[in-house]
Formats: C-alpha cells, structure tokens, sequence
C-alpha cells in the first residue's frame, strides 16, 4: 500500500469518529513504559503533551520526572517534551506548542510527521 494510501485510510477512520490503533504504533517503545499514557490515534492521544513527554523519557529517563507530570498542564508538557527533545536527541521541534495548547484534536498527519522524527532519530539507541 502506498503511503498516500495509508494516510487516506487513516483519514477515513479519523472521520468515522472511530479510534483506531495501529497495529505498530511504536516498534521502538515498550508500552509498559507508558503507564500513564494511552496511545489510540496520532490525534488525540497527543493533545495534552503527556505522549511525547513518555516517547522522550523512554530514552532519557533522567532528563525529567516523568511521574510528577500532569496532564492538565498541557502547556508545560509540551513545552518539557519539545526542549528535552531537542537538547538530548536533536530533534527538531516540528509542532508549535501555542498550536498544540489551542487544539484539543491535533491534525493527526502533523503528529505523525513528528514522531517519524523521533523514529528516525531513536530507533537505533534502544
């Protein structure tokens, strides 16, 4: 399937109101990691910062305690994730947390094309 194809499908199920999870949605991460995290879609289950927050501390576990995190400070967890990845993994911080902090259902291609950069990045250090 080509990915113009994949990113249409994508949309359909995003449209259709339906959660969708992608059968690997992180090959690079262990889920066990994410107990506070529940990863269902590249949208909405990346709007309050608390996915990108454990995706970075999956990998730096000592640049934050991810523990006292809460996902009511949306901005501050944007922020926490976005300067953590840059400064410790070089990834460019390709969402602008103003637009994050005013959306409640993320463009789910957008959040997709910045995790791809954590992927890119990553994948190789676990």
């Amino acid at each position: 399937m080509s990915a113009k194809a994949k990113f249409q499908q994508m949309d359909a199920v995003q449209n259709k109101q339906t959660p969708a999870r992608p059968k690997n949605l992180f090959v690079i991460i262990d889920f066990s990691l994410l107990q506070r995290v529940e990863i269902t879609n590249f949208s909405t289950s990346w709007n309050d910062g608390m996915a990108f927050c454990a995706l970075i501390h999956h990998f730096y576990p000592d640049a934050f305690d991810f523990e006292s995190l809460n996902p009511k400070n949306r901005r501050y967890n944007f922020e926490l994730a976005f300067r953590v990845s840059e400064e410790k993994a070089d990834i460019a911080p390709l969402l602008d947390v103003e637009d994050m902090v005013l959306m409640k259902k993320p463009d789910w291609k957008c959040v997709f094309t910045y995790v791809q950069s954590f992927y890119r990045k990553l994948h190789d250090k676990d």
